[in-house]
């Protein structure tokens, strides 16, 4: 950070002036101004970026004078701002305006504009490989009634030109609108203004907290932005469809049609004339896949939260040893968007375990074909919006020529089994690409100078131009020049060539020599040779015929370009001409990707992945034989403990697991969510054997943590999640449930938690997991066949205490075994041992809960008396009466004492023996 720039910035107080005059924008909005090889940020946008990324205020300087008329600054470097574009972009959520000043002083104006879901105009800045596509949505609602709504979706990821829509309808929780989120991977969303403060929708606030839970960016447009006036015209210019817009079916979804309307003017679509006819529309179904709701992406750990250390803490960085970016993004919409078709799922099974199968096949691809492939859909769309120049060309040629190599590969595979797999999936498909893109590569091979590649160079070739064959033999003469003094100079200091010495095109100094450090002295006190700088890698030099020479080629190298600048436009129009294959090839080579990505997880985890049997929705069971969480296994010193998992229909599909704290409850019932989740995408899954039905969505309710600052309580947090569960869940649902009704009174918790517990198994019918420190919930065992009680399993032993020699103290070893049947105590007091609390706290911890427990067992429900038969307290009581009335006939002349009275009654007791024998007349006695 110490190489910050100075703040030197001409005409102070006129941009002072100039910035305090810019309407003003919302605090989501960060204005960065470009001034050539540094950048500056200034009033709030600098204190916030120098908290941001300095990570102090002392970089902060005044424009101006030091005092209320003065301007916050900060200053950032090109790789500082590339740095705060992607944590602004990436991690913050916030929309960025960059403004230029090209014609001189004082004449700004904004040159680009960026946002989470649409990053076009910053895509060099970011200067790297795109991990998740940045997919834009916009949304329309209307409230039909006090349950239903309908919602319209239009979106995007701006760089791939298609429009998506979808309409559908909804709960009052908007869960289906939670699930698309969450298949789409959207990163941001627009939706409509409020129509002021004191009226505000309250059906715009719930999609506001949805939008949040899930962490994505929201942008609010004008409603007008909604209308559909013009969209039908907007379509017709967009879509490469021949056919009117007014004929595709999905111009009769008019909420979809609105949100299509905002997201269009808020991409500026229409504004890019290369953009007609190039969109496609589509329709998406959320029914295809399974949903997902924001609760079971943070319990499944789905994506790389911003605390996770090791990539393999998240399934996508468990999953994900893709070689290209497209294949990583292809992975992460994968996990999003789990199938639910038996032959889908079937058929990406066969060729994941065909790579599994053929080590070979899966190494080779990898190690050799894949790794090369840049992100053909970035460099597709470079070519669509004009930007994309010779290097952009050999980029594309370099993929065409190694097609081949892919197609030798895959011929080579001799497995009947998987031969025809592989053929319809990839090969025939690649042949075709191959064949169709054969032209490009002659067209590169016959025009551009491939020779000129080792240099770094991207030129057209001398011969196809008389002009250039003249200064091309110019330049070839001035290297030739250059490389004898080279020599010279090599001879001259005593050097190795290319070992101590070297001859280097610098990109600030031109073609100059190099000299390592070590031996850079023999220059120091030579008049021949001129110093030009000192870096890390040696001390670059020159000498004056070297500096000649390259003045010399500098100038014909900007004579090749001019010359030879229209021969590149018309090579780049050819090459662009073929981005719809180039396209598709992107398409077939992600799914390569991702196929051999999940192979290499399932052979290379600590015990080899397995393929798991697919049944139907609504048929078969979930029945999983050691079963392992993906992540936590590959975790340091972690020996994980297998256990089994049976979710049969009608058996034991609600299952409710007891135990202590820390002892595996969570994980158990975590990892059969990532197992299904796994299996849909079609991976093999951390099992010795599994049969896994189709769920359609993975619902949870686990650890709410509190979000005052958004006004939600902890409670408040866990009921929202639950109302979503009950709402949402069909027969063919897994729910996941860690805990419930902590956040209130014992008493309310367990009835909530016994009547949720109930609603789902009468009710809804689905397979479902509960983890509790409720043991009354195992009640529900007695009176539903299909729920099944387990426990995690704990060793306790006893020893003497080392604050008393009277005093046992319990040593309790987690087994993390899950077994049948209930935990009869709880071990909350352990955990308090266990993180060193005072001894004198944990004894008078364990006298009142010994306290409470005695306390409960006489109290509870009146006598505690609920543990008794119903027969056994008809005759206790029965019995009683009669002894009672035979004593009371014997007393009543008043001739007896009180000892007497008494003496008389327990010799009627004593001589009823049934009466004695009786449980429940022993228990009204003792108290």
């Amino acid at each position: 950070m110490s190489s910050r720039p100075e703040l030197k910035v001409d005409d102070e107080h006129g941009f002072i002036r100039y910035f305090k005059s810019l309407p003003s924008v919302d605090s989501e909005t960060i204005r960065i101004f470009d001034r050539g090889d540094w950048y500056t940020a200034h009033g709030e946008d600098a204190n916030f970026i120098a908290r941001t990324v300095y990570k102090t205020t002392s970089v902060v300087r005044q424009l101006g004078r030091n005092d209320a008329s003065g301007l916050p600054s900060v200053t950032m470097t090109v790789t500082v701002f590339r740095q705060f574009l992607r944590e602004a972009l990436f991690k913050l959520g916030k929309r960025i305006e960059i403004y230029a000043s090209p014609s001189g002083r004082m004449n700004w104006k904004i040159a680009k504009q960026a946002s989470p879901g649409n990053l076009q105009d910053v895509e060099d800045d970011l200067g790297g490989q795109l991990e998740t596509a940045p997919m834009i949505l916009s949304v329309k609602i209307l409230a039909k009634t006090t349950e239903a709504r309908s919602v319209g979706v239009c979106f995007a990821d701006a760089s791939v030109r298609e429009l998506g829509v979808s309409e559908f309808l909804d709960n009052d929780l908007y869960s289906n609108f939670e699930s698309l989120l969450i298949q789409l991977g959207v990163k941001e969303c627009i939706l409509q203004f409020d129509k002021s403060e004191n009226d505000k929708d309250p059906e715009l606030a719930k999609l506001r907290q949805i939008i949040d839970n899930v962490g994505v960016a929201i942008s609010e447009r004008p409603a007008g932005d909604f209308g559909t006036k013009d969209i039908e015209q907007d379509l017709a210019r967009l879509l490469k469809d021949e056919r009117s817009a007014t004929l595709l079916p999905q111009t009769e979804l008019k909420l979809a049609m609105g949100s299509a309307a905002a997201l269009i003017k808020y991409l500026g679509i229409m504004q890019d004339p290369s953009n007609f006819g190039q969109f496609q529309l589509y329709q998406h179904d959320l029914s295809h896949y399974m949903k997902l709701d924001a609760a079971a992406l943070k319990a499944l750990n789905l994506m790389p939260g911003a605390r996770d250390g090791a990539k393999t803490m998240s399934l996508y960085g468990l999953l994900n040893h893709c070689r290209t970016p497209v294949g990583s993004r292809l992975l992460s919409q994968w996990l999003k968007q789990p199938l639910m078709d038996k032959a889908e799922i079937e058929k990406r099974q066969q060729l994941v375990e065909a790579f599994i199968n053929d080590t070979e096949l899966r190494q080779t691809m990898q190690e050799e074909h894949l790794k090369s492939v840049p992100d053909l859909y970035r460099l597709a769309n470079r070519f669509q919006r004009k930007k994309a120049n010779l290097e952009d060309v050999v980029r594309a040629y370099q993929v065409v020529i190694r097609l081949p190599g892919f197609l030798g590969t895959l011929e080579g595979v001799m497995d009947e089994v998987y031969k025809d797999p592989l053929e319809e999936q990839y090969t025939k498909r690649l042949r075709d690409m191959s064949n169709s893109l054969g032209k490009l590569a002659e067209m590169v091979e016959t025009t551009v100078d491939l020779d000129a590649l080792d240099n770094h160079e991207f030129i057209i070739k001398p011969e196809f131009d008389d002009g250039l064959r003249i200064i091309r033999r110019k330049l070839d003469k001035l290297r030739h020049e250059m490389d004898t003094e080279f020599r010279n100079a090599a001879d001259d200091l005593n050097q190795e060539e290319n070992k101590k010495i070297f001859l280097e095109n610098h990109k600030v100094h031109g073609w100059c020599m190099r000299l390592t450090r070590t031996e850079a002295g023999c220059i120091r006190n030579s008049k021949k040779y001129q110093e030009c700088s000192t870096q890390k890698n040696g001390v670059y030099f020159t000498t004056k015929q070297l500096l000649a020479c390259r003045r010399e080629f500098d100038q014909l190298s900007q004579t090749y370009n001019r010359t030879q600048s229209s021969l590149v436009s018309e090579v780049v129009g050819v090459a662009a001409s073929y981005c719809p294959l180039l396209e598709q090839l992107a398409g077939v080579l992600a799914h390569l990707d991702v196929v051999v990505s999940l192979a290499h997880c399932s052979v290379h985890a600590p015990t080899s992945y397995v393929r798991p049997k697919i049944h139907p929705r609504g048929q078969g069971s979930t029945v999983l034989k050691e079963a392992r969480h993906p992540c936590l296994e590959m975790q340091d010193d972690i020996q994980f403990i297998t256990n089994d998992v049976e979710l049969k229909r009608g058996e034991s599909s609600f299952l409710v697991i007891t135990g202590p704290n820390m002892g595996g409850k969570s994980t158990y019932i975590r990892q059969i969510g990532v197992i299904a989740l796994m299996a849909q995408i079609g991976c093999f899954v951390p099992c010795s054997e599994a049969e896994i039905t189709i769920f359609d969505s993975i619902l949870a309710r686990v650890g709410a943590s509190d979000s005052q600052l958004k006004g939600v309580s902890t409670f408040m947090a866990e009921m929202l999640e639950t109302a979503n569960i009950l709402k949402s869940a069909t027969a063919e649902s897994l729910i996941i449930i860690d805990e419930l009704g902590r956040g209130t009174s014992t008493y309310d918790g367990f009835g909530l938690a016994w009547a949720i517990s109930e609603h789902i198994v009468k009710e809804i019918g689905c397979s479902a997991m509960f983890a509790t420190h409720f043991h009354e919930l195992t009640a529900l065992a007695d009176q539903y066949p299909q729920v099944k009680n387990l426990h995690v399993t704990a060793h306790i032993s006893t020893g003497s205490s080392s604050t008393s020699s009277t005093a046992e103290k319990r040593e309790v070893t987690l087994l993390y075994k899950v077994e049948p049947g209930i935990c009869d105590q709880s071990f909350g007091i352990h955990v308090a041992e266990l993180v060193r609390f005072p001894d004198k706290v944990v004894r008078m911890a364990k006298r009142k809960a010994d306290e409470l427990e005695d306390f409960t067992a006489k109290h509870e429900d009146g006598l505690g008396l609920q543990r008794y038969s119903k027969e056994d307290v008809e005759e206790g009581s029965a019995r009683l009466k009669e002894v009672l009335l035979k004593w009371k006939q014997e007393v009543q002349g008043g001739q007896m004492s009180k000892e007497e009275m008494v003496k008389r009654m327990r010799e009627l007791v004593k001589a009823d023996e049934k009466l004695v024998a009786n449980p429940f007349f022993t228990a009204v006695k003792a108290l």
